[in-house]
């Protein structure tokens, strides 16, 4: 289950999301609940998948999900998430979790990968077909007023 720390967070990518689990997120013996990680996952999974849908997203699928290593009280964990697939209502998004410990000598530990699909609804809820891609939009460019 244990691997050997990495030395630092993946190159060029910004995490959609990161969070420090609080001792309420964890069992007695400190190690942070599954459920809790899978959780942020989802959030962290989603936030790409609706910037591409341009709107509701709802989780349908968790393909994958793998715990690599521990989760601890204090972590600093990253998600990163990317978009690995796109049909015509669904978008498969990659998700890997790294966590930073020890704050004076920082150890970097990938913590989770998982993969995650989401189908676009419209207002009822119902699955609705993805808009054109915008490239614009997919790379965070606001356009001028």
């Amino acid at each position: 289950m244990s691997q050997s720390p990495s030395l630092q967070l993946p190159e060029g990518k910004h995490p959609q999301l990161r969070v420090m689990p609080m001792p309420s997120d964890a069992n007695v013996y400190g190690d942070v609940f599954g459920g809790w990680i899978m959780a942020q996952v989802d959030i962290a999974g989603s936030l790409p998948a609706t910037r591409r849908a341009n709107g509701r997203v709802a989780t349908i699928a968790v393909n994958s999900f793998l715990f690599k290593n521990p989760v601890f009280v204090g972590d600093l964990l990253s998600f990163y998430a990317d978009i690995v697939k796109v049909g015509n209502t669904s978008i498969t998004v990659n998700v890997e979790v790294y966590a930073e410990r020890n704050r004076l000598q920082t150890e970097i530990v990938k913590v989770t990968e998982a993969t995650l699909t989401y189908v676009a609804t419209d207002e009822s809820r119902k699955p609705r077909p993805l808009p054109p891609l915008d490239p614009a939009r997919e790379a965070g460019i606001t356009p001028a007023l």
